[in-house]
């Protein structure tokens, strides 16, 4: 059995030694100049290649179509991943939020640990190599045409990855070649992204980041998005770890979405509300800009008290209950107005791609053409961050090579 894995990254280089294990002759063919290139950056160049959540948790952290993973990820999950890093010399640590990480903070010990197991295996690695079509014979996958030849297979594997970090070499190949081959491509869009906001005081606030605040994603009556965390604001709108799983629930849509802060999510209104009298009543002759600064940064003090339509030089044993109120509301739920994400360089994932109707869950094999597999990215499937979709392009990777 010969096959080809087109793509050189995460999930590509784990099909590909997941088929030559199982003892096909495998060509991985990769159109960069070496493998991994959009792994090498991920996780800010640390690489967070999984989470260590419990498994059956896994697939709360997955935004799209989880049910078709179920096969893929208890098929080699977290654990096993691991496991495989850790026999090939590179020990791991786990930090906040069950993040998994190389003990060297060095996403290229990972890059060196999959390249030296694909020698091992006498997987053909042909680099600079870019691909132009895949080879339909009477409904199969017959091959790869590349460089002007056509080069036999019994099996191809489309690793190509989504559209994000387009300078890494993801520009969309395997979409391009599933539409080609009858396979529904489900809009994309980018995904684990920064937001662009319309309001004016981003720029006063840029630079700020702020800890311990709940972020809302809403449409209509429907909260799409809601978990305490960690953002930071930008010249643009803000970014940061609750932001880019924000953007998940987003899906590159423009508008209609209501988005706001809670810069106190640890105080109900009520205890909120008696904080406030408290500072006032502690300080009566202080301003009221001189009195947030116990509750707030004191670049967001002046922004917090536009929001309430309230006089900062005002004395705080003047405020108006009417007053507190709307600063209350204000620290409670600070609108934000959303005007869309970013693109695709800032992207960490794309969104969309090819649908998982069209795809066999247990197999990653094509319901149409017999023999082409797809896996990674280039799927429509996609998660919060925290690790999560490595594993899901090494779990489908894992599959597609292995079956």
């Amino acid at each position: 059995m010969k096959t080809i894995v087109i793509g050189g990254g995460p999930a590509g280089m784990m099909a590909a030694i997941s088929a030559a294990s199982k003892g096909d002759e495998t060509l991985l063919l990769e159109k960069n100049e070496k493998l991994g290139k959009k792994l090498f950056i991920t996780g800010k160049g640390r690489c967070n290649v999984t989470n260590a959540c419990d498994v059956t948790d896994f697939f709360d952290s997955v935004c799209s179509n989880p049910k078709f993973l179920y096969s893929a990820i208890y098929g080699f999950d977290n654990q096993s991943l691991m496991a495989f890093f850790e026999e090939a010399e590179v020990p791991l640590k786990t930090e906040r939020g069950n993040r998994v990480f190389p003990v060297s903070d060095h996403s290229s010990d990972i890059i060196k640990a999959l390249e030296k197991k694909l020698k091992s295996l006498s997987v053909s690695i042909y680099l600079n190599t870019t691909v132009t079509g895949i080879e339909i014979r009477d409904g199969e996958a017959a091959g790869v045409r590349c460089d002007g030849r056509l080069i036999r297979a019994d099996r191809v594997i489309v690793a190509t990855g989504g559209l994000s970090y387009p300078s890494t070499g993801s520009t969309g190949d395997g979409y391009k070649w599933a539409k080609a081959t009858g396979h529904e491509i489900k809009k994309t869009y980018p995904s684990l992204v920064p937001f662009n906001l319309s309001d004016e005081f981003v720029k006063e606030l840029q630079g700020l980041t702020l800890k311990n605040v709940s972020l809302t994603l809403q449409k209509g009556k429907k909260i799409l998005y809601r978990e305490q965390g960690e953002l930071l604001f930008t010249h643009f709108g803000i970014s940061g770890p609750l932001v880019l799983s924000a953007s998940s629930y987003a899906k590159g849509e423009a508008g209609n979405f209501e988005l706001y802060l809670d810069l106190k999510p640890a105080l109900s209104e009520d205890v909120l509300d008696k904080r406030l009298q408290r500072e006032f009543d502690n300080a009566p002759s202080k301003s009221l800009y001189n009195v947030m600064k116990e509750l707030l940064p004191k670049s967001m003090i002046s922004v917090i008290l536009d929001l309430a339509q309230t006089d900062r030089d005002k004395k705080a044993g003047q405020v108006s209950r009417a007053e507190r109120e709307r600063l209350l509301h204000s620290l409670k739920h600070m609108p934000l107005h959303y005007e869309g994400v970013r693109g695709y360089n800032e992207a960490i994932i794309t969104g969309g791609g090819v649908s998982v109707k069209d795809i066999d869950p247990s197999t990653m094999e094509s319901n149409r053409i017999k023999g082409l597999y797809f896996c990674g990215e280039v799927l429509d499937v996609d998660a919060l961050t925290g690790g999560y979709n490595l594993q899901i392009a090494f779990s489908t990777g894992h599959l597609a090579g292995g079956v």
